[in-house]
């Protein structure tokens, strides 16, 4: 069985905006998700007569919320393949041995996933998962085990200073190497900036990774994101005193900013682009062969130009959510 372990959970989110729509008989299909009904879906979906788990699409490329637990199982031997072969991650018995990356959140986690529709994969020729993102949202965090984050990361200041807004964890990001550019990245923010707005989010929040289990191999890059990404006290998050690492972050006139945002992950070079904090401290994950920070997006204040190209993207715009 998995170790289920305690975790933190979400304030009550506020009412979502079509919340009556469920207790309204509907001769339309079951709303998209691999956890819950969702409850918040706009109507747009519906009247565009679109493939209600399609969420965007980029040339070969689309971004779609994984509908069968076939698709799910695909999207596990991609962390598999990820996190396992390529990284340094050290797998149980289970894992090794089905040669998925699994763990007790992913039946209760909605699965956002990438295919190219120029390759095909399997027996069967479906198009290639090449990418995928894991998302959890407050509503089904708080009816499961919390949040998966908040083994790491004291999540509670955070949510509670924030409880009325729209809280989702995402989570183990990984996209095939030949894929690693930045239209595959661009797909999927466009696929999470899709995802929110049917799903009423403001926030997106997790942990990123820095290869390695040295926090002093990191020092530069995780003192520059001290300095430059630090949260205003309203958004703070710190790891757990029990479980994480303090960091001696180093003063910001010893870095030299331009050489060490060039050795940053980047995926966490791209949150920072879209004006994500990073929380204080660290936690290091054995498992994983990782060093992680904590990210928060807050989708209101993400730059304006990012915003407006989203919304031409999926024609989805927050202000009309």
């Amino acid at each position: 069985m998995f170790d289920l372990k305690p975790r933190e959970l979400a304030p009550v989110h506020r009412r979502p905006k079509r919340w009556y729509e469920q207790l309204l008989p509907s001769s339309t299909p079951q709303m998209i998700g691999s956890s819950t009904a969702a409850i918040g879906r706009t109507k747009q979906v519906q009247l565009e007569q679109k493939d209600p788990a399609s969420l965007a699409r980029i040339g070969s490329l689309e971004v779609r919320i994984a509908q069968t637990a076939s698709e799910v199982r695909r999207a596990q031997r991609l962390r598999y393949a990820v996190f396992y072969e390529e990284m340094s991650a050290k797998p149980d018995a289970r894992v090794a041995r089905t040669k998925r990356d699994a763990d007790e959140f992913d039946p209760i986690c909605d699965h956002i996933v990438v295919v190219d529709h120029d390759e095909t994969e399997g027996l069967s020729n479906r198009p290639k998962i090449v990418g995928t993102y894991r998302a959890l949202r407050a509503d089904v965090a708080n009816a499961c085990n919390g949040f998966y984050s908040a083994a790491e990361f004291d999540l509670k200041s955070m949510l509670a200073k924030n409880w009325q807004q729209g809280f989702c964890e995402v989570g183990r990001s990984c996209v095939l190497p030949p894929y690693r550019d930045r239209r595959t990245m661009e797909a999927l923010w466009i696929g999470l900036w899709a995802y929110a707005i049917l799903y009423d989010i403001d926030v997106y929040f997790g942990v990123a990774s820095f290869e390695g289990t040295d926090p002093n191999a990191h020092l530069d890059g995780l003192s520059l994101l001290h300095h430059i990404a630090k949260p205003p006290e309203k958004w703070d998050v710190c790891a757990r005193p029990d479980v994480g690492i303090h960091v001696d972050y180093k003063p910001a006139a010893a870095l030299d900013q331009r050489q060490i945002i060039k050795t940053l992950p980047p995926l966490i070079k791209g949150y920072l682009r879209i004006g994500a904090f990073v929380g204080d401290g660290a936690f290091v994950d054995h498992q994983f062969g990782t060093t992680d920070v904590m990210i928060v997006t807050h989708l209101d204040q993400m730059p304006e130009r990012y915003k407006q190209h989203f919304v031409h993207a999926t024609g989805l715009d927050r202000k009309n959510s």
